[in-house]
């Protein structure tokens, strides 16, 4: 299996963020994007000192456009630079995916090369308050009711995803958390195949950015599948 390239959408990184780079360099990937999502200046040594790195390319948005805008702008790079690559895994920048998270999607990623792979976290976690959990649970349940598919975790960043789907994916609303499941309704839309690897827990780093990074509330989550399925049951009307 050929290795894929990873794409790490980030906005103001923690300090550990270049020893988790050096450790998914150890990894069986081939390239890894970081796009800074209009980092603040402070944080700039710190993608300086990236893009020095072997097998590292640091791409910069001026100003801060969202985590889905930021996954489409590594895509757009990797559609032209790296065309022949088979699959990207995008991974989140705060820590919340381990280095044995990623290499268990590798692993996966040599049986389940036709479709999307998700790192699906277990929501049991310390981190979270049961009403936090619960709702969880309740977005995955309409998800199932509104798409017919049941996803247990919609929002996770660690994905693993065909490059030949890119372009259809460069077209898919969202420029902030929603592109998350946007992109998962297209897919079952489309009829692209989805697998489901439990991960670890799930985690919430302190002086993270949260929305950024795929802990967002269920009331939004829950509104978002909700718009979804008013889009998509237009369209079909039309």
């Amino acid at each position: 299996m050929e290795r894929p390239i990873v794409i790490i959408p980030t906005l103001n990184p923690l300090p550990t963020f270049v020893q988790y780079i050096n450790a998914l360099q150890e990894l069986e990937i081939q390239q890894i994007i970081i796009v800074n999502d209009g980092s603040d200046l402070k944080y700039q040594p710190i993608f300086q000192e990236l893009s020095s790195v072997n097998q590292c390319i640091v791409i910069s948005h001026e100003e801060n456009k969202g985590k889905g805008r930021a996954l489409k702008t590594g895509f757009e790079y990797v559609l032209k630079h790296f065309p022949k690559t088979h699959s990207v895994l995008t991974v989140g920048a705060h820590g919340q995916h381990t280095i044995d998270d990623v290499r268990l999607i590798l692993q996966n990623l040599k049986i389940f090369s036709n479709g999307i792979i998700l790192g699906v976290r277990n929501f049991r976690s310390k981190d979270l308050s049961f009403i936090n959990t619960m709702g969880q649970q309740a977005a995955s349940l309409l998800f199932k009711l509104l798409f017919h598919r049941r996803i247990l975790d919609t929002q996770t960043g660690l994905r693993s995803i065909p490059t030949k789907e890119l372009p259809w994916l460069m077209k898919v609303p969202g420029e902030s958390f929603d592109y998350d499941l946007n992109m998962l309704v297209e897919a079952i839309k489309r009829k692209i195949p989805i697998y489901e690897i439990p991960i670890g827990q799930v985690r919430i780093k302190k002086n993270s950015i949260i929305q950024y990074d795929e802990i967002v509330s269920t009331q939004k989550v829950i509104q978002q599948i909700f718009t979804n399925f008013t889009r998509h049951h237009k369209k079909n009307h039309e």
